[in-house]
C-alpha cells in the first residue's frame, strides 16, 4: 500500500538515503532502468518542489531521459539494498536487464510512466522542468582534476571526459510503500 507523502517532512530520510547511495529509474518505451547517485539536490524552484540529479552524458539513464522526461527517486529507508546499488552503479543498461537481474519489483507509479521499486519504498515521481549541460570552463581546477581528469578515454566505464547534465525534475508525487 502506498501512503502519500510530504516531501519535506521527510528531507532528512532522502538526504540521507542520497548520501548512502538511491536509486534514478527511467523509462522508454518498455525498457526499463535503474542507476545508482549519490549526487543530488531537494529544493524548490519555480515555486514547485523538485529534485535535481546530474548524469553524465554517455550514461543509458540519460539517453532514457531524454527519450521521456519523466525519472524515479527510489530510496533505501535501510542498508537491505547495499547489491542492488552496487550493481546498478557497476552495471549500464545497455548490456544488463537490472530489474530482471536483481529481481526487483516495478511499482506501478500514479502520475508519470516510470514506475518505482517497491524494494526502495520510499518514491519521488519527478517530470523533468528544466535541463543543463554543465560547463566544465566554470568549474574550479580541484574539481575538474578530481572529477572530470582528461586523460581517461570516455568510452570506458567510469569515464570523466564527459560531463553531467543537471536534470531538474519537480517532483508531481511522493509516496512511501507499505
Amino acid at each position: 500500500m502506498k501512503k502519500q507523502i510530504d516531501v519535506f517532512e521527510h528531507t532528512g530520510e532522502i538526504l540521507k538515503g542520497l548520501r548512502q547511495g538511491v536509486l534514478i529509474t527511467s523509462k522508454s518505451e518498455d525498457k526499463v532502468n535503474s542507476m545508482t547517485i549519490s549526487w543530488g539536490m531537494l529544493g524548490i524552484e519555480w515555486g514547485k518542489p523538485v529534485f535535481i540529479t546530474v548524469i553524465r552524458e554517455g550514461r543509458f539513464t540519460r539517453e532514457l531521459l531524454e527519450k521521456n522526461g519523466e525519472f524515479t527517486v527510489n530510496i533505501p529507508l535501510d542498508d537491505s539494498q547495499k547489491k542492488a546499488l552496487g550493481f546498478c552503479g557497476s552495471k549500464s543498461g545497455r548490456d544488463t536487464d537490472k530489474i530482471k537481474e536483481l529481481n526487483l519489483t516495478l511499482e506501478e507509479p500514479e502520475s508519470i510512466s516510470v514506475p518505482g521499486i517497491r524494494e526502495f519504498p520510499l518514491t519521488l515521481e519527478c517530470r523533468i522542468v528544466y535541463k543543463q549541460l554543465q560547463d566544465i570552463h566554470a568549474m574550479d581546477e580541484e574539481t575538474i582534476e578530481k572529477f572530470y581528469p582528461q586523460n581517461v578515454d570516455s568510452s570506458f566505464t567510469g569515464s570523466n571526459c564527459d560531463v553531467h547534465v543537471a536534470y531538474y525534475g519537480e517532483i508531481v508525487n511522493a509516496y512511501v510503500i507499505e
